[in-house]
């Protein structure tokens, strides 16, 4: 999907933001913000995806303040707050898919705009899917050989281990994370560091510092998985923004809550909504 007037106001809220997490000196910060909304008004158009116009923001923040990594406190505070809730649903999962895909999708309740007791009052509300594509997805798993787990936020992990481990009944599963430090979203190093590597099947990155995925700055070895996949389950609003611009395959399965109105108005459903759409 492509940029929208709306999402303007956010990019610029994003470089705020990314630019306070990364230092505490004013007038590093300030310089920060001064170059990336610079930087916005020069990249911002409604013929790109927002995710073209938020990556080089997000590496001149990183530039000018020298912090390689200005999310890294946010994810462990979010990795902290799901691994408390996790021992709540370890057993309490009845089996059916539709299960696991509703714990997976309250993850996505994790957002860096929210604070955590916004994302814990959430993650306590019951899902129930606008757009509802579970039973086209039980029917390809049947047949599939090859299954991709494109991860979005650090602490969304503890929320896809159930499921990752519910697909490897049907066939190996590849998780999927970013390669370098991009908002919250977990990194290949995040996985090591909080010990969840050892938790995952065969783990493999995007090659790309942006969030979901654009697919001309990917790695080969990513194109290629994703070439050869028969189901990609993309979680989150990045891999919607990103992967929605290719043509429809019938295998690629999105889990996300729509908490902006653009994703939501691409997707025709209300804000907040959550989908199980495959495409």
């Amino acid at each position: 999907m492509k940029a929208t007037d709306e999402c303007y106001p956010c990019l610029a809220n994003l470089v705020r933001q990314a630019a306070g997490l990364a230092t505490e000196d004013t007038e590093l910060k300030a310089r920060a913000i001064e170059e990336g909304l610079r930087l916005l008004d020069r990249e911002f158009s409604t013929e790109k995806v927002s995710i073209a116009v938020a990556t080089p923001l997000h590496r001149m923040v990183r530039r000018v303040t020298g912090n390689p990594d200005p999310y890294l406190l946010m994810k462990e505070a979010e990795v902290d707050l799901a691994r408390s809730l996790r021992k709540g649903w370890e057993n309490n999962l009845e089996g059916a898919l539709r299960d696991y895909l509703v714990l997976a999708v309250l993850g996505n309740n994790i957002d860096f705009f929210k604070d955590l007791k916004q994302i814990k009052k959430d993650i306590g509300m019951p899902v129930e899917f606008v757009i509802d594509h579970t039973v086209k997805l039980e029917s390809k798993l049947k047949k599939a050989k090859r299954i991709l787990y494109l991860a979005d936020n650090a602490g969304e992990v503890f929320f896809d281990l159930p499921m990752v481990k519910r697909l490897q009944g049907y066939t190996p599963v590849t998780y999927v994370v970013k390669e370098s430090p991009v908002q919250n979203d977990i990194t290949l190093a995040d996985l090591k560091k909080f010990g969840l590597d050892k938790e995952l099947p065969r783990v493999i990155t995007t090659g790309t510092d942006t969030p979901g995925v654009d697919m001309s700055m990917a790695s080969d070895e990513f194109k290629s998985e994703f070439e050869a996949a028969d189901i990609v389950l993309a979680k989150g609003m990045g891999y919607w923004e990103t992967l929605s611009e290719l043509k429809p395959q019938s295998k690629v399965f999105h889990l996300l809550k729509a908490k902006c109105k653009p994703v939501a108005d691409s997707l025709g459903v209300a804000l907040n909504s959550y989908v199980a759409l495959l495409r």
